[in-house]
């Protein structure tokens, strides 16, 4: 039991570091640089400490000081609660979906085993929908109860959009699951072994349908009309500022590490590096000692999640700054009149396939 719970406890505060006190703070310069990088200027480049000037990375510690002292502002008429509350909701679901989320997989170290997931659930995957919708309620509260006509179309616009691909998201990975036969991620992620059975090789369809619903549904460039700056000011969250504002921004951005996590997991082989098996790592690593080469083995299949990860987070960041903002209209049609029936379509084949 106390080796259970140590472990569940470091497990815990690994996943937070990693998405708190890493890629929270680090997205927000990430985009910036990226961006100017694509459009060939400079980018952030005025926080300045001991001529760190050219890479700009004290400009997340300067945001951070600038949103922690500024005033929380309520307007007039709002309603204090659900204003209050709206962020909260955000951002909660955006770090509780990765509870389910393996960055790992199973090994023994010093007679226990251990499973690199906080939560092995059989219904993962429900769980991670579950909680990701609650996050429109976030979106919606926040726009409905700041008093604001902008705010109010954000917030309708977001409803619409997130319920609408949510809808879609469901149904494209219902061929992952047909293929896999099982909800439970660790198990998704452990028949990926072999490169040949990665997700994206058995459902390439529905891996493009997958991550444009799970953009859309993070409300990212090129679909971002719930923000909309050049109609709506700033659309759901134009009356917040301070520590409410960046809640909305960090679940937008921990969003994106989610979304890149569920796609590695779901299709790019999860934790396992190609044409490499936990075994091979194991016996490669036997110079180490039984528990040397479970750590290593450990540490590399950590080190390649993340990795993968990471290139997901630069994809979507890429796709940010590339495709201009759709409208209102095309970003309907695309859901209910193609991403929707390609779904269908893409059940009926993995359906034919798995009885022929």
């Amino acid at each position: 039991m106390v080796a259970d719970l140590i472990e569940s406890i470091a497990k815990i505060m690994f996943i937070f570091s990693v998405n708190l006190g890493f890629f929270a703070p680090i997205l927000g310069w990430v985009e910036r640089k990226q961006s100017a990088v694509m459009q060939d200027r400079i980018g952030a480049n005025r926080a300045d400490i001991y001529g760190f000037t050219a890479i700009g990375l004290f400009h997340s510690l300067a945001d951070a000081i600038k949103l922690l002292t500024k005033e929380d502002f309520i307007p007039t008429g709002a309603n204090r609660f659900f204003h209050t509350i709206a962020p909260f909701i955000s951002l909660v679901p955006a770090i509780l979906t990765f509870a389910v989320i393996p960055f790992g997989g199973q090994y023994k170290l010093f007679g226990h085993d251990v499973n690199l997931v906080i939560a092995d659930l059989d219904v993962g995957i429900l769980f991670i929908f579950a909680f990701a919708s609650l996050a429109t309620y976030g979106v919606v509260l926040g726009g409905w109860s700041s008093n604001s006509n902008w705010s109010l179309l954000g917030g309708l616009r977001a409803s619409a959009q997130m319920l609408s691909y949510e809808v879609a998201m469901g149904l494209t990975i219902v061929g992952v699951i047909m293929v896999y036969g099982s909800l439970q991620l660790p198990e998704i992620g452990a028949q990926q072994v072999d490169f040949f059975r990665w997700g994206i090789f058995m459902q390439p369809l529905g891996f493009i349908l997958f991550l444009t619903c799970a953009i859309a549904e993070n409300k990212r460039a090129p679909f971002d009309v719930p923000e909309a700056e050049s109609e709506l000011v700033a659309g759901y969250f134009t009356e917040y500022s301070g520590m409410k504002f960046a809640m909305f921004w960090m679940g937008e951005f921990l969003e994106i590490v989610t979304i890149s996590a569920i796609v590695t997991t779901l299709f790019f082989g999860a934790w396992h590096l190609p044409f490499v098996s936990d075994p091979m790592l194991l016996s490669f690593f036997q110079f180490a000692g039984a528990n040397g080469a479970s750590i290593l083995a450990m540490l590399v299949n950590i080190g390649t999640f993340f990795a993968k990860v990471i290139f997901f987070i630069w994809l979507q960041m890429t796709i940010r700054w590339t495709l201009p903002r759709f409208r209102y209209d095309q970003i309907m049609k695309l859901c209910w009149k193609m991403v929707l029936p390609l779904s269908l379509i893409n059940i009926l084949i993995t359906g034919l396939v798995l009885l022929i």
